[in-house]
């Protein structure tokens, strides 16, 4: 029986790569190398295709994917500036490939689902151990304007509580992956606040989370984020069999 050695020799074709691909590499390790630090431009199409010997074609390439991953921003007449990205960017940049995701592959849903509540019981816990006056106001705020919302404008209000809730783990990431993981979980999230009759539930358990928070128990408040989540998916799975109609989110 013949035994592949471990240094056997490949013969499959070394795959070319693209001029783009290559003046994006260089500038991306410039930018990380701080020559060009967050705020500052680069140099001009021109002076790129100098340094580099390209045409503008593969410059601009390289520039609009940079753009396109938060990592320079183009303006009409101007050179590339660099950014200094934020969480919210990051996330943002993610959103088309998780809704094309759940497009192709389905039972990715469930699986977001289920980060979802790991993702919020946390921030919640995290929020019942940091908030101040200030955030718990907000906070309040936010359940007395869900409260007084129209069924319209009940969505925007019930993303708004679970923002502040986010914010107020004092961690920047947070909110922007849970407005994020909602933007991903898309039409689902839709379906589940607004569905009629059935606002009461949702405020009641937002109460139970806001008690939680503002007494200073990150168990409790962690419990009352997972139970609430918990609840909307399985009643939308009820939902999505034929066998009820879903609860609120």
């Amino acid at each position: 029986m013949m035994v592949e050695s471990e240094h056997a020799v490949t013969t499959e074709p070394i795959p070319r790569r693209k001029l783009h691909q290559e003046v994006l590499d260089r500038l991306m390790a410039r930018i990380q190398a701080g020559e060009f630090a967050p705020g500052e431009q680069l140099p001009s199409e021109r002076e790129l295709m100098e340094a580099y010997g390209v045409g503008r074609p593969s410059i601009r390439e390289a520039l609009q994917q940079l753009e396109r991953s938060g990592i320079v921003g183009i303006s009409h007449g101007e050179r590339a500036r660099v950014l200094l990205p934020t969480a919210q960017a990051v996330v943002e940049q993610m959103t088309g490939a998780a809704r094309y995701l759940l497009s192709v592959e389905p039972r990715t849903l469930d699986h977001l689902k289920e980060a979802r509540v790991l993702l919020e019981a946390g921030v919640a816990r995290l929020a019942a151990q940091r908030a101040d006056a200030q955030g718990l106001a907000l906070l309040r705020q936010r359940l007395d304007e869900h409260r007084q919302a129209s069924l319209d404008d009940f969505l925007q209000r019930d993303i708004a509580f679970h923002r502040q809730i986010a914010a107020m783990s004092g961690n920047p990431v947070f909110p922007a992956a849970v407005e994020g993981m909602l933007a991903w979980l898309g039409s689902y999230y839709r379906s589940l606040v607004r569905a009629p009759g059935a606002e009461s539930l949702t405020l009641q358990e937002h109460q139970r989370i806001y008690d939680a928070i503002a007494a200073g128990q990150p168990d409790t408040a962690a419990q009352a984020m997972s139970d609430h989540l918990t609840r909307a998916n399985a009643l939308y799975r009820r939902f999505s069999e034929g066998d009820d109609q879903p609860d609120r989110a």
